[in-house]
């Protein structure tokens, strides 16, 4: 079995990666998270979630929620990205992050498999953290977009709520040259009978939000 070291080389180096590759790593579908899902039983579905996604805010929003429910005694699952110092930072559980063996076991159980699949980094990290809050037995999980929404690798989940903060110019070439191209792909993450809190109010997409949730 890989070391922990080998194993974030492996998933850093051998995997296509958006901060390495730029936009030829984006895959613009979700078959590879859904194929990867169901090939771990959909742990997704055990799971109650809030979606968080937007330009800017997302890490603190998220941060803030979980150390609220933390704090009312909720178990609480946290994702997010990029790290600052280390892989595990990603994914946490109580304000912890997960176990360095948890990763490389979960790697070397499932890479031949993923390897098959021609998953992208992101695609191995949201499937990572699906399964690590599901063993855990969160009782909630907050998980943040690392890229749009809606073809994002996380928008394969069905959350209790989701959160959009604000909209602004952000990779441009995949998600659009306009605050309402950007604002209709972050928008994606709303859901049929699922309330979304959009936290800050821009009239330029406004409009665009309202019709998605309606």
């Amino acid at each position: 079995m890989l070391s922990y070291t080998e194993t974030l080389a492996y998933l850093f180096s051998k995997l296509p990666m958006f901060q390495r590759l730029g936009p030829a790593a984006y895959k613009a579908d979700l078959t590879n998270t859904l194929k990867l899902c169901k090939y771990l039983k959909n742990p997704e579905n055990d799971l109650k979630c809030i979606h968080i996604a937007g330009t800017n805010g997302k890490g603190s929003s998220s941060h803030m929620l979980a150390a609220i429910l933390q704090s009312c005694g909720y178990k609480t699952g946290l994702y997010t990205s990029p790290h600052l110092l280390d892989f595990t930072e990603r994914i946490k559980v109580n304000g912890t992050c997960i176990a360095p063996e948890y990763i490389t076991t979960f790697v070397h159980r499932h890479k031949s498999q993923f390897d098959a699949m021609d998953l992208s980094f992101f695609e191995w990290t949201v499937g990572l953290a699906f399964q690590y809050f599901k063993d855990q037995k969160v009782d909630i999980a907050i998980i943040e977009t690392g890229l749009g929404g809606r073809l994002d690798s996380t928008n394969v989940i069905h959350p209790i709520i989701s959160l959009i903060t604000n909209i602004g110019y952000d990779h441009q070439a995949l998600l659009g040259n306009t605050l309402a191209q950007i604002a209709q792909e972050k928008a994606g993450i709303i859901k049929t009978r699922c309330p979304v809190v959009i936290s800050s109010f821009q009239e330029e997409v406004a409009e665009i939000f309202i019709k998605t949730a309606a």
